[in-house]
């Protein structure tokens, strides 16, 4: 009997001089209160401005020098709408790091690309042509789907496009149309053939609800659900930290890239909207049938930057709600992360 007691002592003592555990052996140390709090609240807002919206809102954002992530709805395929035009413009400065383009290189306006609005006009010119920057800035500053879609057939189309993209370790952005055969299939119709001008024409006088969803900016639910030219905030948000780290871009490419991008003409209420003045933003907006977006990268006091990504779809409420649930977004990520405490365990992801 005494042996045995002896013999428990002796493993009890053994056990109380035994090391303790790693920390590694309980999972990361826990964040701070005010750290969880202040990302709590975060994505409390978020949910809350979501609530703006009869449709889905999806958010992104990301600390650009530290990589910490906040998402609502973050992994959810939202059309793009002219979003998409990030993307074109990657590959095209691609092609330019790659030495297969050059920027003062002028691209023949073929009238086969034309659609309707913007430069339109020009393509019924004969020999007219426009150099790639001054395409560039046509489609990143004011959403020309005309010189888009000159880019994008100099691009390779829209499956290199989305080759460009997944080479990137970018996965769930997928380019499969380009802006006329985007805005066609919004219509719900596919010609083999004929001018967009004729074909939409006729699709409108054949079906005035075309008319009317877009005069009233009413949703397309058929349209909203499918696959093609999608993505997620978070792939978006890959997007644009390829591009800013120079994991895709030479530095003078993403250098002329955001500078495109910082005079953007389009959304002035969106992301720009409830910022301080003066607050250096580079982005680029979508808008179709109930569908609201805006993706950009934004310059805090500090010289810090994050990326911001937000998507409203399905949405019948018009589009000064949906500029004001970008806004907002755009708002509380800046105060997050210009105010929130330092992150005492390295980047974060949340969703």
């Amino acid at each position: 009997m005494r042996a045995s007691r002896l013999a428990a002592a002796f493993a009890g003592f053994g056990l109380f001089f035994a090391p303790l555990p790693s920390a590694d052996a309980f999972g990361p140390p826990p964040r701070p209160l005010v750290e969880q709090t202040a990302q709590a609240k975060l994505l409390a807002e978020f949910e809350r401005f979501a609530a703006l919206s009869d449709g889905t809102v999806g958010i992104a954002v990301r600390d650009l020098q530290t990589g910490e992530t906040q998402s609502f709805n973050g992994d959810t395929l939202f059309p793009m709408a002219s979003a998409y035009k990030v993307a074109v413009a990657g590959r095209i400065f691609a092609l330019v790091d790659a030495g297969a383009l050059r920027l003062d290189d002028q691209l023949a306006l073929d009238p086969a690309l034309a659609s309707e609005g913007g430069i339109a006009w020009m393509f019924s010119r004969p020999g007219a042509a426009l150099s790639v920057q001054r395409l560039l800035e046509l489609m990143l500053q004011k959403s020309d789907n005309n010189a888009t879609d000159v880019l994008v057939a100099r691009a390779g189309g829209p499956q290199a496009i989305t080759r460009f993209v997944t080479g990137l370790g970018v996965n769930g952005l997928r380019v499969d149309s380009d802006t006329a055969h985007l805005l066609y299939r919004a219509m719900g119709i596919h010609p083999s053939s004929g001018s967009f001008r004729h074909n939409a024409g006729a699709a409108r006088r054949a079906d005035p609800m075309i008319v009317t969803r877009d005069m009233r900016d009413l949703p397309n639910l058929s349209f909203a659900t499918e696959i093609e030219d999608t993505s997620t905030p978070r792939a978006m948000l890959d997007l644009l930290s390829a591009y800013e780290s120079g994991r895709a871009l030479s530095a003078d490419s993403m250098q002329r890239l955001f500078t495109i991008m910082a005079h953007c003409e389009t959304g002035k209420h969106r992301i720009v909207g409830m910022l301080p003045p003066g607050t250096a933003v580079a982005h680029k907006t979508g808008s179709l049938n109930g569908t609201g977006n805006d993706v950009g990268v934004v310059r805090l006091p500090d010289g810090r930057r994050f990326a911001v990504v937000a998507f409203v779809m399905k949405d019948g409420k018009g589009h000064k709600a949906r500029d004001r649930i970008i806004a907002e977004a755009a708002r509380a990520a800046y105060d997050y992360f210009l105010y929130a405490p330092e992150r005492a365990h390295g980047p974060t992801h949340k969703s």
